[in-house]
């Protein structure tokens, strides 16, 4: 039997399709008995390893390979116990995982926390909200999220911008809803900041913020918190957005496919952009404000991309919007 997976594992990779598709069949066929012998794979470090082709394999046989893999993780062998516990949160959320796995995955959060060198978040596109640092209650309460814990930068962009950051469930009365998992970044300095606020938090969540308005949820934000921000960088779509808000008003808004594109007075931060231009291309980009966000964002209160550590202010946070659905319900392994 070894000999035959071997082969087919090897087939997994052939040039004609039809090859390639009946060994996965056929090793799919071999249930949870098969991954004893598939899982060695998965730690094939090799230029040309077969491991993106076996591991697609035994989370195809779902639930079915949950109580092996947990086996693994307790009794070893050692060298795959970090492939079952990937494969185990990529079927089952941290919900797969036993007491003790979790325990230990939350200990590791706290003391990755404690070291993180910079913040990280995507640079070339996305959509995010600020606030100021010391409202953070404020904004939890606001935005009604629930099971708030500590996670690091990387672990919360990818929980919030690649994974899967949205999930429908049956709630008490039978009915689906949708809950979704945001992450709020550490508190950042900016001194360049337009006004007295100085340090400020951003929230990432790229189905949060698209299917509830990033727009709606800023305004509701700023009644909480004072003063609060929403941002998009659309390279795809050739489009930038922002939006600033102060007690639950409108102040100043831009958006390249909005019509006003300006809407509010201009803010002091763009008065210098519109009466010194250098020259006349910029003074025709600025001529009724700044139009791009990272340049609002960096001006008003925090942009994308690294922030270095000692401009950061405590720990991120990752959070849900449904009490009924906690983080250990979203699937996919985090790294960390």
């Amino acid at each position: 039997m070894p000999e035959t997976i071997d082969a087919l594992v090897q087939d997994l990779s052939a040039r004609d399709r039809a090859v390639g598709n009946a060994a996965r069949d056929a090793l799919i066929a071999l249930g949870p008995e098969g991954i004893d012998q598939l899982l060695p794979y998965t730690v094939d470090r090799r230029p040309r390893s077969p491991k993106r082709y076996v591991q697609p394999i035994i989370e195809r046989l779902g639930d079915q390979a949950l109580p092996r893999l947990r086996e693994i993780r307790r009794a070893g062998p050692g060298r795959l116990r970090n492939s079952a516990l990937e494969i185990l949160v990529n079927l089952g959320g941290a919900d797969a995982l036993d007491e003790v796995d979790r325990r230990a995955v939350e200990r590791l959060v706290r003391i990755k926390i404690l070291n993180e060198l910079r913040v990280d978040t995507p640079s070339e596109a996305g959509r995010w909200l600020a606030f100021p640092d010391d409202r953070l209650e404020d904004a939890v309460a606001a935005l009604g999220l629930h099971d708030v814990r500590p996670a690091t930068s990387i672990m919360g962009v990818e929980a919030a911008t690649r994974a899967t950051d949205s999930l429908d469930f049956q709630d008490a009365h039978g009915k689906t809803q949708r809950a979704y998992r945001v992450f709020i970044t550490p508190g950042i300095e900016n001194w360049r900041a337009d006004g007295p606020i100085k340090n400020w938090r951003m929230l990432w969540g790229n189905s949060f913020l698209d299917e509830l308005d990033g727009f709606r949820l800023a305004k509701e934000l700023s009644e909480a918190c004072g003063e609060a921000h929403f941002y998009v960088l659309d390279p795809y779509n050739s489009s930038d957005s922002w939006y600033v808000a102060r007690d639950g008003h409108t102040v100043r808004s831009f958006g390249t496919y909005a019509y006003p594109q300006f809407e509010g007075d201009p803010l002091p931060f763009e008065v210098s952009y519109m009466e010194d231009p250098i020259d006349e291309e910029e003074a025709e980009t600025y001529a009724e404000g700044v139009p791009s966000a990272d340049t609002a964002a960096d001006n008003l209160s925090v942009h994308t991309g690294p922030h270095r550590a000692k401009y950061i202010h405590g720990h991120g946070w990752l959070a849900t919007t449904h009490p009924d659905v906690p983080n250990t319900r979203f699937k996919g392994a985090l790294p960390i």
